[in-house]
């Protein structure tokens, strides 16, 4: 079933995080739909990820950005409207896990960069985009979703307990953020992915990961970067115009 609508076409939609997997599943995906994609990411892969999607005729262009730098990430969204015009849909899609620990293990430098990343990343890419978007400063309205966690309602004991905490941070970020600017034509959304089938686990130091938890998953299977993209995706179109506050699961029923 095709999303397209005449509120996609043409529209612009950035999507962080997006120089591979999930990121660029949804990148890819929108641009479909006939939207101009942005991409951003810190990895410099996100380049030939936009060029890819600009070799089959699609409007995209990548970022090679750190989200927790402020002025560059001010610079990155002016440049965006500049080229693009109005932004009508964010992707808060960025995010680092670190390798398994204990919290009584865990270093105030691996919390700093865990929250800049993964929570204060998103605030400032929300911030600019709301600016933008908001009936209140003169804009159209749009549509945001947050990318989470299962994790922020499992807790990743003896893992990752502060990426959860981080997605749950988030959480609260996406039905904050929703209440306060519902009424000036923007929708907040998040989806909470679980085991997904995607980089992230290896650079944990955990690249079987979702092989070795499948059996914990109702549906007895990870899931695909595909799979979390069309959610995604759905939450940004028109289908979904009466949604916003949602807190979505894609995880197999875990």
């Amino acid at each position: 079933m095709s999303l397209s609508s005449d509120r996609i076409s043409g529209k612009v939609c950035v999507v962080t995080g997006a120089a591979k997997s999930i990121g660029f599943a949804i990148a890819e995906k929108y641009a479909e739909q006939g939207a101009k994609v942005v991409l951003i990411d810190i990895d410099p892969l996100v380049e030939a990820s936009a060029k890819s999607l600009a070799d089959k005729g699609y409007t995209a262009k990548g970022y090679v950005l750190n989200i927790t730098n402020r002025d560059a990430v001010l610079k990155c969204f002016a440049d965006i409207e500049a080229t693009y015009g109005d932004i009508y849909a964010l992707v808060n899609n960025a995010g680092v896990v670190d390798v398994t620990t204990r919290v009584d293990a865990i270093t105030l430098e691996r919390l700093r960069r865990m929250f800049e990343v993964n929570v204060f990343g998103s605030f400032l890419c929300a911030r600019e985009a709301v600016r933008r978007m908001s009936t209140r400063y003169g804009g159209a309205g749009g549509a945001i979703v947050n990318v989470s966690s299962a994790a922020s309602r499992l807790g990743s004991p003896g893992q990752y307990v502060d990426y959860a905490a981080a997605k749950g941070a988030i959480d609260a970020f996406t039905i904050g953020l929703a209440k306060e600017v519902g009424a000036e034509g923007i929708r907040v959304n998040a989806v909470r992915p679980g085991l997904i089938e995607t980089e992230i686990h290896a650079s944990g130091g955990l690249p079987n990961r979702v092989q070795d938890l499948k059996h914990l998953v109702p549906m007895q299977r990870g899931g695909t970067a595909d799979e979390v993209a069309q959610a995604i995706v759905w939450l940004l179109s028109d289908a979904a115009s009466y949604t916003t506050m949602s807190l979505l699961d894609v995880s197999g029923g875990r």
